[in-house]
Protein backbone atom coordinates (compact mmCIF):
# COMPACT_ATOMS: atom_id res chain seq x y z
CA UNK A 1 0.00 0.00 0.00
CA UNK A 2 1.44 3.37 -1.03
CA UNK A 3 2.05 5.88 1.73
CA UNK A 4 -0.25 8.90 1.84
CA UNK A 5 1.72 11.97 0.69
CA UNK A 6 2.30 14.80 3.12
CA UNK A 7 -0.68 17.14 2.73
CA UNK A 8 -0.09 20.85 3.29
CA UNK A 9 -2.99 23.29 3.35
CA UNK A 10 -2.16 26.86 2.38
CA UNK A 11 -4.57 29.77 2.52
CA UNK A 12 -3.76 33.11 0.90
CA UNK A 13 -6.35 35.74 0.03
CA UNK A 14 -4.37 38.55 -1.60
CA UNK A 15 -1.72 39.03 -4.28
CA UNK A 16 1.17 39.41 -1.80
CA UNK A 17 0.07 36.28 0.09
CA UNK A 18 -0.30 34.39 -3.17
CA UNK A 19 3.31 35.25 -4.00
CA UNK A 20 4.61 34.16 -0.58
CA UNK A 21 2.51 31.01 -0.70
CA UNK A 22 3.93 30.08 -4.11
CA UNK A 23 7.47 30.58 -2.82
CA UNK A 24 6.77 28.36 0.17
CA UNK A 25 5.31 25.67 -2.11
CA UNK A 26 8.43 25.67 -4.28
CA UNK A 27 10.66 25.36 -1.21
CA UNK A 28 8.59 22.51 0.20
CA UNK A 29 8.70 20.66 -3.12
CA UNK A 30 12.50 20.99 -3.17
CA UNK A 31 12.60 19.31 0.24
CA UNK A 32 9.90 16.68 -0.23
CA UNK A 33 9.83 15.94 -3.95
CA UNK A 34 6.82 13.88 -5.00
CA UNK A 35 5.96 13.08 -1.40
CA UNK A 36 3.90 16.22 -0.88
CA UNK A 37 0.60 17.60 -2.12
CA UNK A 38 -1.10 20.96 -1.60
CA UNK A 39 -4.70 21.94 -0.92
CA UNK A 40 -6.26 25.23 0.03
CA UNK A 41 -6.94 28.71 -1.28
CA UNK A 42 -4.72 30.89 -3.44
CA UNK A 43 -4.30 32.84 -6.64
CA UNK A 44 -2.56 32.44 -9.98
CA UNK A 45 0.98 31.98 -8.63
CA UNK A 46 -0.03 29.23 -6.21
CA UNK A 47 -2.11 27.61 -8.96
CA UNK A 48 1.02 27.48 -11.12
CA UNK A 49 2.70 25.50 -8.32
CA UNK A 50 -0.11 22.95 -8.18
CA UNK A 51 -2.82 24.29 -5.86
CA UNK A 52 -6.45 24.18 -7.05
CA UNK A 53 -8.32 26.95 -5.24
CA UNK A 54 -12.08 26.42 -4.79
CA UNK A 55 -12.81 30.11 -5.47
CA UNK A 56 -11.27 33.30 -6.86
CA UNK A 57 -9.37 35.17 -4.14
CA UNK A 58 -10.36 38.49 -5.72
CA UNK A 59 -13.53 38.00 -3.63
CA UNK A 60 -11.41 38.52 -0.52
CA UNK A 61 -9.18 41.40 -1.59
CA UNK A 62 -10.63 43.80 0.96
CA UNK A 63 -9.18 46.68 2.96
CA UNK A 64 -10.97 49.22 5.11
CA UNK A 65 -13.77 49.33 7.66
CA UNK A 66 -16.63 50.07 5.28
CA UNK A 67 -15.50 47.50 2.73
CA UNK A 68 -15.01 44.93 5.49
CA UNK A 69 -18.51 45.40 6.86
CA UNK A 70 -20.08 45.14 3.42
CA UNK A 71 -18.04 42.03 2.59
CA UNK A 72 -18.55 40.29 5.96
CA UNK A 73 -21.19 37.75 4.79
CA UNK A 74 -18.99 36.79 1.83
CA UNK A 75 -15.90 36.44 4.06
CA UNK A 76 -17.80 34.18 6.47
CA UNK A 77 -19.10 32.04 3.61
CA UNK A 78 -15.62 31.66 2.11
CA UNK A 79 -14.15 30.82 5.54
CA UNK A 80 -16.80 28.09 5.95
CA UNK A 81 -15.94 26.72 2.49
CA UNK A 82 -12.24 26.68 3.36
CA UNK A 83 -12.89 24.79 6.59
CA UNK A 84 -15.05 22.29 4.70
CA UNK A 85 -12.18 21.75 2.26
CA UNK A 86 -9.88 20.97 5.19
CA UNK A 87 -12.41 18.49 6.58
CA UNK A 88 -12.43 16.64 3.24
CA UNK A 89 -8.67 16.71 2.58
CA UNK A 90 -7.39 16.13 6.17
CA UNK A 91 -4.14 18.15 5.89
CA UNK A 92 -1.12 17.51 8.10
CA UNK A 93 -0.63 21.25 8.66
CA UNK A 94 -2.41 24.48 7.72
CA UNK A 95 -0.38 27.56 6.78
CA UNK A 96 -2.41 30.76 6.74
CA UNK A 97 -0.65 33.52 4.82
CA UNK A 98 -1.12 37.24 5.48
CA UNK A 99 -4.76 38.58 5.20
CA UNK A 100 -5.37 38.81 8.95
CA UNK A 101 -9.17 39.10 8.99
CA UNK A 102 -9.88 36.17 6.68
CA UNK A 103 -7.15 33.81 7.86
CA UNK A 104 -8.07 34.36 11.52
CA UNK A 105 -11.64 33.25 10.80
CA UNK A 106 -10.35 30.21 8.94
CA UNK A 107 -7.98 29.34 11.82
CA UNK A 108 -10.78 29.53 14.37
CA UNK A 109 -12.89 27.13 12.31
CA UNK A 110 -9.99 24.73 11.79
CA UNK A 111 -9.22 24.73 15.52
CA UNK A 112 -12.80 23.77 16.40
CA UNK A 113 -12.86 21.15 13.65
CA UNK A 114 -9.53 19.45 14.48
CA UNK A 115 -7.74 20.66 17.65
CA UNK A 116 -4.69 18.53 16.79
CA UNK A 117 -4.05 20.20 13.41
CA UNK A 118 -0.93 22.48 13.58
CA UNK A 119 -1.91 26.01 12.58
CA UNK A 120 0.89 28.21 11.24
CA UNK A 121 0.47 31.94 10.62
CA UNK A 122 2.86 33.21 7.96
CA UNK A 123 3.33 37.01 8.30
CA UNK A 124 2.38 38.65 11.57
CA UNK A 125 -0.28 41.32 11.96
CA UNK A 126 1.49 44.66 12.28
CA UNK A 127 0.96 45.14 16.01
CA UNK A 128 3.95 47.49 16.13
CA UNK A 129 1.92 49.89 13.99
CA UNK A 130 -1.59 49.50 15.46
CA UNK A 131 -3.96 47.25 17.44
CA UNK A 132 -1.47 45.53 19.76
CA UNK A 133 -4.30 43.34 21.12
CA UNK A 134 -3.99 41.22 17.99
CA UNK A 135 -0.88 39.61 19.50
CA UNK A 136 -3.01 37.95 22.18
CA UNK A 137 -5.63 36.96 19.61
CA UNK A 138 -2.93 35.38 17.44
CA UNK A 139 -1.52 33.46 20.40
CA UNK A 140 -4.95 31.93 21.03
CA UNK A 141 -5.53 31.05 17.37
CA UNK A 142 -2.18 29.72 16.12
CA UNK A 143 0.53 27.27 17.16
CA UNK A 144 3.40 28.92 15.31
CA UNK A 145 4.05 32.35 13.83
CA UNK A 146 6.50 32.93 10.97
CA UNK A 147 7.57 36.57 10.91
CA UNK A 148 9.14 38.54 8.10
CA UNK A 149 10.54 41.33 10.34
CA UNK A 150 12.97 40.88 13.19
CA UNK A 151 11.07 43.40 15.30
CA UNK A 152 7.83 41.36 15.19
CA UNK A 153 8.74 38.63 17.66
CA UNK A 154 8.70 40.23 21.16
CA UNK A 155 5.03 41.26 21.12
CA UNK A 156 3.90 37.71 20.26
CA UNK A 157 6.38 35.83 22.42
CA UNK A 158 5.15 37.81 25.44
CA UNK A 159 1.74 36.24 24.78
CA UNK A 160 3.23 32.73 24.60
CA UNK A 161 3.12 32.24 20.82
CA UNK A 162 6.14 30.41 19.42
CA UNK A 163 7.68 32.72 16.82
CA UNK A 164 10.28 32.07 14.12
CA UNK A 165 11.85 34.86 12.08
CA UNK A 166 12.16 33.65 8.47
CA UNK A 167 12.71 36.91 6.63
CA UNK A 168 10.80 38.65 3.88
CA UNK A 169 10.59 36.57 0.69
CA UNK A 170 10.19 39.80 -1.27
CA UNK A 171 13.83 40.62 -0.44
CA UNK A 172 14.92 37.46 -2.27
CA UNK A 173 13.37 38.44 -5.63
CA UNK A 174 15.92 38.03 -8.41
CA UNK A 175 15.99 40.92 -10.87
CA UNK A 176 19.07 39.64 -12.70
CA UNK A 177 16.95 38.15 -15.50
CA UNK A 178 14.80 41.27 -15.93
CA UNK A 179 15.29 42.94 -19.31
CA UNK A 180 14.46 46.67 -19.43
CA UNK A 181 15.18 46.72 -23.18
CA UNK A 182 12.48 44.12 -23.76
CA UNK A 183 9.92 46.38 -22.03
CA UNK A 184 11.06 49.43 -23.99
CA UNK A 185 10.69 47.52 -27.24
CA UNK A 186 7.24 46.31 -26.23
CA UNK A 187 5.93 49.84 -25.62
CA UNK A 188 7.92 51.60 -28.35
CA UNK A 189 10.10 53.67 -26.00
CA UNK A 190 13.51 54.90 -27.10
CA UNK A 191 16.57 54.15 -24.98
CA UNK A 192 16.62 57.65 -23.47
CA UNK A 193 12.90 58.33 -23.22
CA UNK A 194 11.53 58.51 -19.66
CA UNK A 195 9.19 55.84 -18.32
CA UNK A 196 6.79 56.40 -15.43
CA UNK A 197 5.66 53.21 -13.76
CA UNK A 198 2.19 53.44 -12.15
CA UNK A 199 1.17 50.80 -9.60
CA UNK A 200 -2.35 51.47 -8.30
CA UNK A 201 -2.72 48.44 -6.00
CA UNK A 202 -4.03 44.90 -6.10
CA UNK A 203 -7.48 45.40 -4.55
CA UNK A 204 -10.53 46.72 -6.41
CA UNK A 205 -11.12 49.25 -3.63
CA UNK A 206 -7.57 50.59 -4.08
CA UNK A 207 -8.15 51.01 -7.81
CA UNK A 208 -11.37 52.91 -7.09
CA UNK A 209 -9.80 55.31 -4.60
CA UNK A 210 -6.26 55.76 -5.90
CA UNK A 211 -6.40 55.46 -9.68
CA UNK A 212 -8.32 58.75 -10.32
CA UNK A 213 -5.60 60.76 -8.56
CA UNK A 214 -2.89 58.81 -10.37
CA UNK A 215 -4.59 59.45 -13.72
CA UNK A 216 -4.81 63.17 -12.96
CA UNK A 217 -1.11 63.25 -12.06
CA UNK A 218 -0.21 61.43 -15.30
CA UNK A 219 -2.27 63.86 -17.37
CA UNK A 220 -0.42 66.81 -15.82
CA UNK A 221 2.99 65.19 -16.29
CA UNK A 222 2.39 64.23 -19.92
CA UNK A 223 1.14 67.71 -20.78
CA UNK A 224 4.65 69.00 -20.09
CA UNK A 225 6.53 65.86 -21.16
CA UNK A 226 4.99 64.46 -24.38
CA UNK A 227 7.75 61.82 -24.64
CA UNK A 228 6.87 60.34 -21.24
CA UNK A 229 5.77 56.70 -21.45
CA UNK A 230 3.39 55.40 -18.78
CA UNK A 231 3.29 51.70 -17.87
CA UNK A 232 1.01 49.88 -15.43
CA UNK A 233 1.95 46.32 -14.42
CA UNK A 234 -1.51 45.06 -13.42
CA UNK A 235 -1.86 42.63 -10.50
CA UNK A 236 -3.77 39.47 -11.50
CA UNK A 237 -6.56 40.27 -9.01
CA UNK A 238 -7.42 43.56 -10.79
CA UNK A 239 -6.01 43.16 -14.31
CA UNK A 240 -9.34 43.43 -16.15
CA UNK A 241 -10.44 46.40 -14.05
CA UNK A 242 -7.15 48.23 -14.68
CA UNK A 243 -7.27 47.59 -18.43
CA UNK A 244 -10.82 48.90 -18.60
CA UNK A 245 -10.02 52.06 -16.65
CA UNK A 246 -6.46 52.88 -17.70
CA UNK A 247 -5.95 51.25 -21.08
CA UNK A 248 -6.52 54.57 -22.86
CA UNK A 249 -3.67 56.44 -21.15
CA UNK A 250 -1.15 53.76 -20.16
CA UNK A 251 0.50 50.61 -21.44
CA UNK A 252 -0.98 47.85 -19.23
CA UNK A 253 1.28 44.79 -18.92
CA UNK A 254 0.60 41.50 -17.18
CA UNK A 255 2.72 38.74 -15.74
CA UNK A 256 5.62 38.60 -13.30
CA UNK A 257 8.29 38.80 -15.99
CA UNK A 258 6.77 41.90 -17.58
CA UNK A 259 6.42 43.54 -14.17
CA UNK A 260 10.10 43.02 -13.35
CA UNK A 261 11.17 44.25 -16.80
CA UNK A 262 9.09 47.37 -16.20
CA UNK A 263 10.54 47.96 -12.74
CA UNK A 264 14.09 47.82 -14.13
CA UNK A 265 13.20 50.03 -17.10
CA UNK A 266 11.31 52.71 -15.17
CA UNK A 267 12.75 56.15 -14.56
CA UNK A 268 10.40 56.79 -11.62
CA UNK A 269 7.44 54.95 -10.10
CA UNK A 270 4.18 56.20 -8.60
CA UNK A 271 3.11 53.38 -6.33
CA UNK A 272 0.23 52.48 -4.07
CA UNK A 273 1.60 51.60 -0.62
CA UNK A 274 2.24 47.88 -0.18
CA UNK A 275 4.67 45.05 -0.89
CA UNK A 276 5.34 46.48 -4.34
CA UNK A 277 7.36 49.34 -2.83
CA UNK A 278 9.96 46.84 -1.59
CA UNK A 279 10.07 45.24 -5.04
CA UNK A 280 10.64 48.64 -6.66
CA UNK A 281 13.46 49.40 -4.24
CA UNK A 282 15.08 46.05 -5.06
CA UNK A 283 14.89 46.95 -8.76
CA UNK A 284 16.67 50.23 -8.06
CA UNK A 285 13.67 52.38 -8.97
CA UNK A 286 13.06 55.70 -7.16
CA UNK A 287 9.42 56.19 -6.27
CA UNK A 288 6.64 58.28 -4.81
CA UNK A 289 4.32 56.30 -2.50
CA UNK A 290 0.64 57.14 -2.17
CA UNK A 291 -2.49 55.78 -0.52
CA UNK A 292 -6.09 56.75 0.10
CA UNK A 293 -8.58 55.07 2.43
CA UNK A 294 -12.31 55.44 2.86
CA UNK A 295 -12.82 58.55 5.05
CA UNK A 296 -14.32 56.65 8.01
CA UNK A 297 -11.58 54.01 7.92
CA UNK A 298 -8.89 56.71 7.81
CA UNK A 299 -10.42 58.61 10.73
CA UNK A 300 -10.40 55.47 12.87
CA UNK A 301 -6.95 54.25 11.83
CA UNK A 302 -5.41 57.67 12.37
CA UNK A 303 -6.22 57.26 16.07
CA UNK A 304 -4.82 53.72 16.18
CA UNK A 305 -1.63 53.95 14.12
CA UNK A 306 1.53 54.20 16.20
CA UNK A 307 4.06 54.84 13.41
CA UNK A 308 4.36 57.87 11.15
CA UNK A 309 5.60 55.78 8.20
CA UNK A 310 3.67 53.30 6.04
CA UNK A 311 6.44 52.14 3.68
CA UNK A 312 8.59 49.32 5.06
CA UNK A 313 11.94 50.73 3.98
CA UNK A 314 10.93 54.12 5.43
CA UNK A 315 10.14 52.34 8.70
CA UNK A 316 13.53 50.61 8.60
CA UNK A 317 15.31 53.91 7.93
CA UNK A 318 13.03 55.88 10.29
CA UNK A 319 12.93 58.57 7.63
CA UNK A 320 10.98 59.51 4.51
CA UNK A 321 13.40 57.95 2.04
CA UNK A 322 10.49 57.94 -0.41
CA UNK A 323 7.77 60.58 0.01
CA UNK A 324 4.43 59.27 1.29
CA UNK A 325 1.35 61.05 -0.07
CA UNK A 326 -1.48 59.82 2.12
CA UNK A 327 -5.21 60.62 2.05
CA UNK A 328 -5.70 64.34 1.22
CA UNK A 329 -2.13 64.53 -0.09
CA UNK A 330 -2.96 61.76 -2.59
CA UNK A 331 -4.19 64.18 -5.26
CA UNK A 332 -3.19 64.85 -8.84
CA UNK A 333 -1.30 68.14 -8.44
CA UNK A 334 0.68 67.00 -5.39
CA UNK A 335 1.56 63.63 -6.92
CA UNK A 336 2.59 65.25 -10.20
CA UNK A 337 4.84 67.69 -8.35
CA UNK A 338 6.70 64.94 -6.45
CA UNK A 339 7.05 62.71 -9.52
CA UNK A 340 8.22 65.65 -11.66
CA UNK A 341 11.01 66.45 -9.20
CA UNK A 342 12.39 62.95 -9.72
CA UNK A 343 11.80 62.78 -13.47
CA UNK A 344 13.73 66.01 -13.96
CA UNK A 345 16.60 65.51 -11.49
CA UNK A 346 18.92 62.51 -12.09
CA UNK A 347 20.95 63.37 -8.98
CA UNK A 348 17.82 63.27 -6.79
CA UNK A 349 16.96 59.86 -8.27
CA UNK A 350 20.47 58.59 -7.59
CA UNK A 351 20.44 59.78 -3.96
CA UNK A 352 17.02 58.23 -3.32
CA UNK A 353 18.10 54.87 -4.76
CA UNK A 354 21.22 54.90 -2.55
CA UNK A 355 19.08 55.51 0.54
CA UNK A 356 16.58 52.84 -0.53
CA UNK A 357 19.45 50.35 -0.87
CA UNK A 358 20.74 51.19 2.60
CA UNK A 359 17.26 50.65 4.06
CA UNK A 360 16.95 47.29 2.27
CA UNK A 361 20.14 46.13 3.98
CA UNK A 362 18.61 47.07 7.33
CA UNK A 363 15.55 44.98 6.39
CA UNK A 364 17.71 41.89 5.73
CA UNK A 365 18.52 41.98 2.03
CA UNK A 366 21.14 39.35 1.16
CA UNK A 367 20.19 37.01 4.01
CA UNK A 368 19.22 33.31 3.81
CA UNK A 369 16.32 32.27 1.56
CA UNK A 370 13.12 33.22 3.43
CA UNK A 371 10.93 30.68 1.62
CA UNK A 372 13.38 27.94 2.53
CA UNK A 373 13.41 29.03 6.18
CA UNK A 374 9.60 29.06 6.18
CA UNK A 375 9.51 25.56 4.64
CA UNK A 376 11.86 24.23 7.33
CA UNK A 377 9.69 25.73 10.07
CA UNK A 378 6.53 24.20 8.58
CA UNK A 379 8.11 20.75 8.32
CA UNK A 380 9.30 21.08 11.95
CA UNK A 381 5.73 21.86 13.02
CA UNK A 382 4.52 18.66 11.30
CA UNK A 383 7.29 16.62 12.91
CA UNK A 384 6.42 18.01 16.34
CA UNK A 385 2.79 16.95 15.85
CA UNK A 386 3.81 13.46 14.78
CA UNK A 387 6.07 13.08 17.81
CA UNK A 388 3.38 13.95 20.34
Amino acid sequence: MSQRPLTVMLVAAEASGDDRGAGLMRALKRRCGAGIRFVGVGGERMAAEGLASPFDIADLSIFGLTEGLLAYPRVVRRADETAALAARERPDVAVLVDSWGFTLRVAQRLRRQDPSLPLVKYVAPQVWASRPGRARTAAAAFDLLLTIHKFDAPAFEREGLRTVFVGDATLAIDFSVADPGRLRGQIGAGAEEPILLVLPGSRPSEIDRVLPAFEDAVRRLKAERPRLHVVIPAAPTVAQLVKARAGRWAHVVEGEGAKRDAMKAATVALACSGTVTTELALAGCPMVVAYRLAPLTYAILKRLIRTKYVTLFNIAAQDFVAPEMIQADCNGPALAREVALRLDDPDLRRRQVERQNAALLQMGRGGPDPSGAAADAVLSAIAARNNR
